[in-house]
């Protein structure tokens, strides 16, 4: 028999690692309304399938006292286990531990964490709730993060890569959540900044507290630098669950069939769009009647809302949806809407999610402020990730398609594989009143106050011009379909494309 100082001294190791800071830290956390990075890995994993690897890692850096403050562990908890009965890696960091601040043997763990993911080919999850880098341990704190960032970008559309910002996320510890597909946030305790207020205070005079600064309703709607916001650790976490549902495992898997309640509601589509082009109606309310039932799930909903993006399934299987929303700026595309569609598409195509593109779009939107911030480089940015993708897109023409709005929205030269259109599909290099005004410019101005004639040539031009007919004469359209079909011809498509062969090459997803 062994003597038992061996077992009495691996259990006191475990016990050391599970206590993490003490209690008195944990209830910190706690009164903060902020769960322990152990409690989070059991809401995110199903029931005990969490292994963790590195318990009993520590820092070996001396200086400043630190040999006497090491714990097990380091401050950050790594591992893997299931999530919806499939292998997923994450880390999940301790703020009970150093403040979760970042050194050598901290990022030693996440760097091992993210080789095992992408040898195995399996998504990650990241919980972030840390101080930042730690201090006493210097450049190789900073250091630490570089091999992160090379990793977070060696697995960039190769495995899923998740970020949740459960706590501070500050200076370069940002990097590593921007650089992932998504990112959680949760509000209130959650924050990310480079600068955090008191710097920003200094240095450029302005009073700002950390929430305006840098938290969830600002990243979400603003910066653009959060997907989606919830407000307690629990609801996050199980978003984070509910997402990974929609994606595979890699890009060279296909993501998961999951058999849900048939939801044709199309019928009903003739009423929620009204073929008065300048009505307003909610794409999302469009989206739900062709996809199964409640399984939209929107990405980015807060940021750029005349663009819509999310997962749905059509017949179980997932789709990425991208489309114009009329009930804001009329569906135009603006600097921040090119830059969400451009990288939601480039995401879908890196992981073999088809595309189904909803159109009703006027124009690229006008102005010197649009002009002045780079809208001809964003919007471009939307045209090159329609026309790298070699997923299959389809696209449904549901209204207005005007001009080079039209082009980006994966029309068929661009290299959309089907485009359906509704018959009120109007389809032309601008409106008609637009149109009239320059070809007819000459007969308006000569007939003075009689506004009649204007009027008779803007007839005259939508009959002859502004319908789906010429387009589809073209080949540009390959079907006028009805409305209460498209469910129906989306599903069809889908499914005789699910054989189309893509491209060799295949491309990270970088931020946008």
């Amino acid at each position: 028999m062994w003597d038992k100082a061996y077992i009495e001294k691996l259990e006191g190791c475990r016990a050391r690692a599970l206590a993490g800071g003490g209690q008195e830290r944990i209830d910190a956390q706690h009164r903060k309304n902020k769960l322990t990075a152990r409690e989070r890995l059991e809401i995110l994993f199903d029931p005990q399938s969490f292994t963790e690897v590195g318990a009993l890692v520590e820092s070996r850096i001396d200086d400043f006292g630190a040999d006497k403050k090491r714990v097990p562990g380091d401050g950050v908890v790594t591992g893997y286990g299931k999530i919806n009965g499939r292998l997923v890696f994450a880390s999940s960091e301790d703020f009970t531990v150093f403040g979760g601040t970042l050194g050598e043997a901290h990022s030693m763990k996440i760097c091992r964490m993210l080789d095992m993911a992408l040898e195995m080919r399996a998504p990650v999850v990241m919980l972030n709730d840390s101080g930042g880098a730690r201090i006493e341990e210097g450049i190789c704190a900073l250091a630490g993060y570089a091999g992160i960032f090379r990793r977070n970008t060696a697995a960039s559309g190769i495995i899923p890569q998740i970020a949740v910002i459960m706590g501070p996320c500050a200076g370069g510890a940002c990097y590593s959540p921007a650089i992932c597909d998504f990112v959680f946030m949760v509000r209130q305790t959650g924050m990310m900044f480079i600068t955090g207020p008191q710097v920003v205070r200094a240095v450029t005079g302005q009073r700002i507290d950390q929430q305006e600064l840098g938290g969830a309703d600002m990243h979400t709607r603003r910066s653009g630098a959060v997907h989606f916001a919830y407000d307690d650790d629990r609801s996050c976490l199980l978003a984070v669950r509910k997402l990974l549902a929609y994606l595979p495992q890699n890009s060279g898997e296909s993501a998961p069939v999951m058999e849900g309640e048939p939801n044709d509601l199309c019928r009903g589509l003739q009423q929620m769009v009204s073929d008065n082009q300048r009505k307003c109606y909610d794409v999302k309310a469009v989206i739900g009647a062709m996809v199964d039932k409640h399984s939209f799930f929107e990405v980015h909903k807060e940021f750029a809302p005349n663009a819509v993006t999310g997962f749905a399934r059509l017949n179980g299987d997932t789709v990425g949806f991208a489309a114009n929303q009329p009930n804001c700026l009329g569906g135009s595309l603006d600097v921040n809407a090119s830059d969400k569609l451009a990288r939601f598409v480039r995401f879908c195509d890196a992981f073999h999610i088809p595309i189904v593109t909803l159109v009703d779009v006027p124009r690229d939107m006008p102005g010197s402020e649009q002009e002045q911030g780079g809208i001809i480089r964003h919007g471009a940015k939307v045209l090159y990730a329609y026309a790298e993708a070699s997923v299959p897109k389809v696209t449904v023409i549901l209204r207005k398609a005007y001009g080079g709005a039209y082009i980006a929205m994966n029309s068929k030269e661009l290299g959309a594989d089907i485009v359906y259109a509704w018959p009120i599909a109007e389809i032309a290099v601008m409106g008609a009143e637009g149109a009239v005004d320059i070809i007819f410019r000459k007969q308006i101005a000569a007939a003075g106050d009689d506004s009649e004639v204007r009027d008779q040539h803007i007839q005259a031009y939508k009959e002859k011009f502004m319908n789906p007919y010429i387009a589809a004469a073209r080949g540009f359209v390959d079907e006028v379909i009805r409305p209460e079909e498209t469910r129906e011809k989306l599903a069809a498509a889908l499914e005789m494309l699910k054989g189309k062969r893509r491209a060799a090459c295949t491309h990270g997803n970088i931020p946008l």
